[in-house]
């Protein structure tokens, strides 16, 4: 057997021990570190909260001037945390998909504030961990209200 084929052979024998996530366990890990995200804020805990972001994550809130880096989210969520109270978000229905080591999600969620809302967005497996590389938080708004909606947004 030449060198080439053996060098193959064993890259091939190493992938195929290696040990296989489940798409099952992918989907667990991935829920409870969303429900972790969302308590980490419901109980004001910053650290916990920031934790679950990628270093190179981004927030996109509802404002159209809210496209906020991690340390820029975090001075801007700061006082919120500070005062013990930041937001309260549930998840009431979510969808995951996974491919490798990427994950997409979308949620309805319920919250204290905006009422109903979605957050959408991208996790990463770093070391071992799901974190959040992009949460987007959105206002649903019913087709049959767009109008009024978007002529409240434009001041007529």
């Amino acid at each position: 057997m030449g060198r080439a084929r053996f060098l193959i052979l064993l890259a091939s024998l190493a992938c195929a021990s290696a040990p296989r996530r489940s798409s099952l366990d992918d989907q667990r890990s991935i829920a409870a570190t969303l429900d972790d995200l969302h308590d980490a804020a419901a109980r004001a805990e910053e650290d916990r909260y920031f934790a679950h972001f990628a270093p190179d994550g981004v927030f996109l809130g509802t404002d159209a001037t809210e496209r906020w880096d991690v340390p820029a989210f975090r001075a801007f969520a700061h006082p919120y945390f500070a005062r013990g109270k930041a937001w309260a978000f549930r998840a009431t229905r979510r969808a995951v998909v996974v491919r490798g080591e990427t994950a997409w999600f979308d949620e309805d969620l319920a919250t204290d504030t905006l009422g109903a809302a979605r957050g959408s967005g991208v996790l990463v497996l770093r070391d071992g961990r799901w974190l959040v590389e992009q949460y987007v938080l959105s206002i649903t708004v019913p087709n049959g209200q767009f109008g009024a909606v978007r002529a409240l947004l434009e001041g007529r």
